[in-house]
């Protein structure tokens, strides 16, 4: 018999949300609770599409927005095999950022947030100015329309801690429907 598989918690939002830390802490829990978790973050900075990405939303070069779209999408896609491998390990995966921030964000530039330009840091890169977080989460809300897809909304704006504690328990549940849902399903 096949071992259980793991779950894909992917946490999707405007810049500075909180996703980062959400998803460091939530991987935490859940190695505590005894979850075998690991944290991974897109773009992928270290491969050598990674590098071009990286340069670029440091606004130290520039690239034809078509070109962008393409190596944030090649980003995720070189990463496929292993996250399958580690997914069929049983192995759940905390996604900082997927696809589906490559659709709000590239629908955001072709159409043209207060709690997120309070964070640290906020404007540092390319895309991190007020305008333009505001069209990716429109985006995301139409992205969020569509009924086929397992959206849950938390609401970032709360105390750390409640925000995480919300996170952790979708991501219980989501653990325990993994084994439901077949892995190929996740990159149609």
């Amino acid at each position: 018999m096949a071992g259980r598989r793991g779950a894909l918690i992917v946490l999707e939002g405007v810049d500075r949300a909180g996703k980062s830390t959400q998803g460091r802490k939530l991987v935490a829990a859940l190695c505590a609770a005894g979850h075998r978790a690991e944290l991974l973050r897109f773009p992928e900075r270290s491969t050598e599409i990674g590098k071009l990405l990286s340069s670029y939303l440091e606004k130290k070069s520039e690239l034809e927005d078509h070109s962008v779209h393409l190596l944030f999408s090649a980003n995720r896609w070189e990463h496929v095999p292993s996250m399958k491998e580690k997914l069929g390990q049983g192995i759940t995966l905390v996604v900082d950022r997927y696809a589906f921030s490559g659709v709000a964000f590239t629908s955001a530039k072709k159409l043209g947030v207060a709690d997120a330009a309070t964070r640290g840091e906020f404007g540092l890169e390319r895309y991190e100015d007020r305008a333009f977080q505001k069209r990716a989460l429109q985006s995301f809300q139409q992205l969020m329309g569509d009924s086929t897809l397992n959206w849950k909304v938390v609401d970032a704006s709360r105390s750390i801690e409640d925000v995480h504690q919300e996170i952790r328990v979708l991501s219980e549940d989501a653990i325990c429907n993994a084994a439901q849902r077949p892995l190929g399903a996740l990159w149609t």
